[in-house]
């Protein structure tokens, strides 16, 4: 009888290597093997991918505190607390946190959320690194529908969310289908958008100079910014934020099976033409009704899902809420130094996000070039 050398429960001897039959051997053992050892490392990745998310939402929960204190005119944490729970409206403490801080947090918060999870959308639907609200037109389109609804209906702020959504609707597929009758490579696409954004930059500026009451401030609209939010805006834009969040959420399996390419997403049965519509009218929503209140604010949407899979090192159910949170957070810690770096006097957040977003860029396209000569090489 034939022998292979492994280990059996009686050796014949100590000298002899300890063997068995060949015939007793179990082909699939190996195989068993690597199943367990990668689905351990899953289990790995996913709770540590849970423990990050954790992270990011206690220092989200941290950044509302400390926004909630400091400001031009900061509040004790003890009147603010007694402002929160004694529902007193007639302290100053009350009126600042009610009227002044509470709605900027919570702009802050959803447009960080919003414009960070379009961005995420975008890149996988495109599958393009450097792909943003801000870069491809969607902002401008957005902005453009709504200076436009403010110019037509005054009085009417309940409609401004809409025509930012349908004007960023239009600008999406615009650049997409630009993109794709010329080739739609990624550096396509890029060009496309910064086209699309050119065009649209002159309508605003167009519609700013003929009719100067449109906005109240045409800088602060273009920087982006959460001063001048009120709740009444916040109203008429979170319900659509929340509906193209869940709806982000609950396709995120068809998200990372068409972040393959469209051959792979083909071959596994789906429809990549109906889904990419559909992603790409939840990122218009969400850029629309982020820009019917904080303006045209850039840069959130491309860092975001960057350093979300930089923190999630493989695929996840939680990466579009890691990218969320760290999305918030961002615009909730940038909006806080800007209010604080220079008071009384206060930045918009625009710039602060400027500052961290344009080297950010360059880092992307310096390491796309880096990857493009290695692939010639």
């Amino acid at each position: 009888m034939e022998y292979a050398d492994c280990c059996s429960r009686r050796p014949v001897c100590r000298s002899r290597p300890r063997t068995f039959p060949l015939s007793s051997q179990r082909p699939l053992d190996g195989i068993i093997c690597l199943y367990r050892r990668s689905d351990q490392r899953r289990k790995y990745a996913m709770s540590r991918n849970a423990r990050i998310f954790g992270i990011l939402m206690i220092v989200l929960l941290l950044s509302v505190v400390v926004s909630c204190s400091l400001g031009a005119s900061g509040i004790h944490p003890q009147e603010l607390v007694h402002a929160v729970l004694s529902g007193d409206f007639a302290s100053p403490a009350a009126r600042i946190f009610w009227y002044v801080r509470l709605p900027r947090i919570l702009a802050a918060i959803l447009a960080g959320a919003a414009l960070s999870a379009s961005g995420l959308l975008l890149q996988s639907v495109l599958r393009n690194p450097l792909a943003a609200p801000g870069v491809i037109g969607i902002n401008s389109g957005a902005g453009l529908s709504a200076l436009v609804c403010m110019v037509l209906f005054p009085s009417m702020l309940q409609l401004v969310p809409f025509a930012a959504f349908f004007g960023a609707c239009i600008s999406a597929f615009a650049v997409y289908l630009l993109a794709k009758l010329t080739g739609a490579s990624k550096s396509t696409i890029v060009l496309a958008g910064v086209a699309v954004n050119s065009i649209l930059g002159a309508c605003m500026d167009a519609i700013v100079t003929l009719v100067p009451d449109a906005v109240v401030s045409r800088s602060a609209f273009s920087i982006g910014g959460f001063a001048n939010t009120t709740m009444l805006q916040l109203r008429f834009a979170a319900p659509l934020i929340a509906a193209a969040l869940i709806a982000a959420l609950l396709l995120r399996r068809e998200l990372g099976i068409m972040a393959l390419g469209d051959d792979v997403a083909h071959s596994l049965g789906l429809k990549v033409d109906r889904f990419r519509a559909v992603f790409l009218v939840a990122s218009a929503m969400l850029a629309g009704a982020a820009v019917s209140f904080a303006g045209l604010i850039g840069f959130v949407g491309l860092i975001s899902p960057h350093m979300s899979r930089m923190i999630c090192k493989s695929d996840s159910h939680l990466q579009i809420p890691i990218t969320i949170a760290f999305g918030a957070s961002l615009c909730l810690i940038c909006d806080l130094i800007a209010r604080t770096a220079f008071a009384p006097y206060e930045l918009p957040v625009g710039i602060v996000l400027s500052f961290l977003g344009a080297p950010f860029f360059l880092y992307l396209l310096l390491i796309r070039k880096k990857r493009s000569r290695h692939d010639e090489n």
